[in-house]
């Protein structure tokens, strides 16, 4: 039980936990089944010596050691229940005051959830852009469309010209020498893409199937090859093809064979409906997102590291999940990177900071605001889930703590409770011309990751290459965790003979 409650300093708790004669006399008796099999004792057979002999042979503290291994958790956690004290790291400070057979009393400190203060939550206010989607979108879409459904046609009658793609064959020379990395057979280039270096491409315009030729160009001076960078070199060429890109008709005919309707007009229109629907979850996101912001502003609490690492845990986690799906682990991802593991988590540390300001702000209004899980509630997100694993409802009960559903639906309805209170503006979507207005913080309730891609190209090619940014949208629920037991201080020394 609790004996005493005590703050040391700002969120972490000495607790003063004491066990009673009867519960620890239990805790030992369960002792001695688990780990009198492995105690020898002269005169018996291993592991059958009564449990007296065994302590009279070896004191009677020998089995007190394993007895606070058996009782710990459960002292803690009733500990814990009757403080109302929720901690936020499994890390516990222990000290053991007294154990003998009257029974057991130890400390732990312990770090906990922070005080809290959110002021102003009500009435925040945020712009909403209108949802708009012009015909020309829709046309330019379905373009795109024809462009990925368009067909490759050879040419015999023509010289190239810019936007063929061409297929030859090519070796390059330094001084009369080819060097590696720049030769290929059966290349195949759309010109004017701008893969090659400065004047590669240009020089292919105009030439005939079956021409064999020289390009002279000159590598730039930062090339990634110090052995090609400033030097001038010619490649031998021979063409082989010239083929150009044919688009479909945009008709009926084209909506049979791209979607389920038999009409431009219904595809136009379900085209239109799909884009809307993206817009409004756009602008809803971006709404939720200036209301975070603004609740941010009235938030004050002096947050444990221990909250702050715990939420990174999770995100590099989630990262290395999402790497997994993509083929590739984490390590690999690193060295690509050329990072390592320190620096990687670094770069969680200002997201992970507000997704745990944002979860311990939606608590304190749903705590102010009495905003409860109801039972129903929580079914309606068992049910949600067993359909998204496909598991059965009662599998998916026993995978997931109720407790831990309620929460997450908690902080749902305070940022419902926040969106509904808020003073929101409707205001037109910005123009092409105009850059649109940049949302400031990523939506904090869904999860995405993009993965990093690298393409190789051939010594003849640009160097220039294009990182692809990875981003992550992390679900603000931080898990709380079961306290794990330190290992208990010595009290006895057992000696086992084999």
């Amino acid at each position: 039980m609790l004996k005493s409650t005590n703050k040391v300093e700002t969120n972490r708790y000495e607790l003063t936990i004491t066990v009673d004669e009867a519960t620890f006399a239990d805790a030992c008796a369960k002792a001695y089944k688990k780990v009198g099999p492995k105690i020898n004792i002269p005169g018996f057979r291993k592991g059958k010596a009564p449990r007296t002999i065994i302590e009279k042979y070896y004191g009677a503290e020998v089995f007190y050691e394993d007895a606070l291994e058996i009782l710990y958790p459960n002292a803690v956690q009733s500990a814990l229940d009757e403080s109302g004290l929720e901690m936020v790291s499994d890390k516990i400070d222990f000290d053991l005051v007294s154990m003998d057979k009257s029974g057991v009393e130890f400390k732990i400190t312990i770090t906990v959830k922070p005080e809290v203060t959110v002021k102003d939550y009500k009435g925040l206010k945020a712009e909403k852009v209108k949802s708009v989607v012009s015909d020309e979108e829709i046309n330019n879409q379905i373009k795109s469309i024809a462009e990925r459904n368009a067909r490759m046609t050879t040419v015999e009658d023509r010289a190239s010209a810019m936007d063929d793609t061409v297929v030859f064959d090519f070796e390059g020379f330094i001084d009369d020498k080819a060097f590696d990395g720049g030769k290929a057979e059966g290349y195949s280039l759309k010109l004017g893409s701008g893969q090659f270096i400065p004047g590669f491409e240009e020089q292919l315009v105009g030439k005939n199937t079956g021409d064999e030729f020289d390009i002279n160009v000159t590598f730039p001076e930062d090339y990634h090859s110090a052995d090609c960078a400033g030097k001038e070199a010619v490649f031998k060429i021979k063409l082989h093809e010239i083929k150009v890109t044919e688009l479909p008709e945009i008709d009926d005919e084209f909506v049979k064979d791209v979607s389920e309707f038999d009409t431009l007009d219904e595809y136009k229109a379900d085209l239109k409906a799909k884009a809307l629907e993206y817009k409004e979850r756009a602008a809803a996101d971006y709404v939720e997102n200036q209301l975070i912001d603004a609740m941010l502003e009235g938030f004050e609490a002096e947050i444990p590291e221990e909250m702050v690492e715990h939420r990174v845990d999770e995100n590099v986690r989630d990262f290395a999940y999402r790497l997994e799906m993509q083929g590739m682990n984490l390590d690999t991802y690193l060295k690509y990177a050329g990072g390592d593991i320190a620096a990687f988590r670094d770069t969680f540390k200002e997201q992970s900071l507000r997704q745990v300001k944002v979860r311990l702000a939606l608590e304190k209004i749903a705590e102010l605001e009495n905003i409860v899980a109801e039972e129903d509630d929580i079914n309606a997100e068992f049910a949600k889930y067993a359909e998204q694993y496909q598991m059965d409802v009662e599998q998916i009960k026993k995978a997931v703590p109720a407790s831990e559903i309620s929460k997450d639906i908690v902080v749902q309805k305070a940022i419902d409770f926040v969106r509904e209170n808020a003073v929101i503006t409707e205001v037109d979507a910005p123009s092409e011309k105009a850059p649109a207005k940049k949302p400031a913080a990523k939506k904090t309730t869904k999860k995405a990751a993009d993965g990093e891609t690298a393409e190789k190209k051939p010594a003849a090619k640009k160097t220039t290459t294009a990182k692809k940014t990875t981003t992550k949208k992390a679900d603000d629920a931080a898990e709380e965790k079961p306290a794990k037991k330190p290992a208990a201080k010595k009290t006895a020394a057992k000696k086992t003979e084999e």
